[in-house]
């Protein structure tokens, strides 16, 4: 990503020195943004909520470390998928409690549906480290693969072959998903 501009450098500096205005600046600035990729990763505005707060006292301890070596934003990225992978590794610990007399859940094959792709993220997150983030930061964030791929610490090539890889997974699910019909 490109580097924003001086006058967000300056507010980010303040913030640095203990300047509690700019940090709120800086947190009111990028919090919806936070929000939404936490909304999107999660599927459930109470747990974004957690991932995102936990993703700005990440960042009101570690603001100090950062460089200005790249984004701002794409170190915010950063921060808020780490503490998404955190929450979600959580989340399967709890998961694995017994849940046999739980009704099973409502399957809707309906695109615009929350739980059809809350149900297609999970599949996805069974194909491997990174995958689901990729996807939602290039095609939910609108990040090029070269954005994702500075946000995830991996080439662009990586990034390429995942987004790759995803599409043809979802291909033959769909033919096979088609074929049972």
């Amino acid at each position: 990503m490109k580097r924003e501009n001086s006058q967000e450098d300056a507010r980010i500096r303040a913030a640095q020195a203990g300047d509690a205005a700019a940090f709120e600046y800086l947190l009111q600035t990028h919090y919806g943004r936070l929000y939404r990729f936490a909304c999107t990763w999660s599927g459930n505005p109470t747990d974004a909520e957690d991932i995102t707060q936990q993703a700005c006292i990440k960042l009101a301890h570690s603001l100090d470390q950062f460089r200005f070596d790249c984004a701002f934003t794409t170190w915010l990225y950063r921060i808020v998928v780490s503490c998404a992978i955190d929450w979600q590794r959580r989340e399967q610990r709890h998961q694995h409690q017994d849940t046999s007399d739980l009704p099973e859940p409502v399957h809707r094959e309906s695109p615009e549906s929350g739980i059809f792709l809350q149900q297609l993220l999970q599949r996805i997150e069974g194909w491997g480290e990174g995958f689901k983030a990729t996807l939602l930061l290039v095609f939910s964030e609108g990040m090029t693969h070269s954005e994702a791929a500075d946000v995830l610490h991996v080439k662009e090539s990586t990034i390429s072959w995942r987004i790759h890889q995803i599409r043809q997974k979802l291909s033959l699910l769909a033919h096979q998903e088609e074929a049972k019909s």
